[in-house]
């Protein structure tokens, strides 16, 4: 038998190929070449065009999909935020990219969620308003003050309607986040958690459930 701690994981998503290699990261955005690999690779996509391009480069690499169980009423749930949900019993799940994707757990069972922009996705809506819109992130705005500066506005509200939907569904649940700029918002939740590699950590416990390696 190999170890899962051997295989290459990739995760592809809607700005980078996200890989883990002997459990190093590495990270190549959708418009540079992908390498080839010989070792056994499972890869978790929502972007269909940067699949074809990882299979062209390496056919043998094979789509988690195929031996992920996860039950849903949720229509057109991605693939990305199915592995995250999976193994999870009553949470809310946040997974901070280019979107932030939001998704509650309840005893096993996959309730639903939502979807907000990305952080650096309002940071570029603002300036398409008006130049004067442009600005440069603080990590230490104080949201518990009405702001007296359009800078300090501007990322209150970003912030604000971020957070609060989240507080909204969590209720009394804790609160995972996964993603570029999870950990930065996990801060702004009591009940939160921070998992960097939530994502290929459930991948390898998928792979181990199915006994895909021989």
């Amino acid at each position: 038998m190999i170890g899962v701690l051997e295989l290459i994981l990739c995760d592809i998503g809607n700005t980078t190929y996200h890989f883990l290699i002997c459990d190093k990261h590495k990270k190549y955005f959708l418009d540079e070449k992908v390498p080839k690999f010989d070792e056994e690779i499972y890869f978790v996509s929502v972007n269909e065009k940067a699949t074809k391009r990882l299979l062209k480069k390496n056919p043998h690499a094979k789509n988690i999909n195929k031996f992920l169980k996860f039950s849903t009423a949720y229509q057109g749930l991605g693939i990305d935020r199915a592995v995250a949900c999976s193994f999870q019993d009553n949470c809310v799940i946040v997974d901070a990219g280019s979107a932030i994707t939001v998704d509650v757990m309840e005893n096993g069972q996959h309730q639903g969620g939502f979807i907000l922009l990305g952080l650096r996705r309002f940071m570029k809506s603002y300036p398409k308003i008006s130049k004067k819109l442009k600005f440069d992130f603080e990590k230490n705005i104080n949201l518990d003050k009405i702001p007296l500066r359009t800078f300090d506005a501007i990322q209150y509200a970003m912030l604000k309607s971020i957070i609060l939907p989240i507080k909204e569904v969590s209720l009394n649940k804790n609160i995972i986040f996964t993603g570029g700029d999870g950990e930065l918002l996990s801060k702004y939740f009591e009940n939160s958690t921070y998992k960097k590699d939530l994502i290929f950590e459930n991948m390898k416990r998928i792979i181990d459930a199915n006994n895909c390696i021989a």
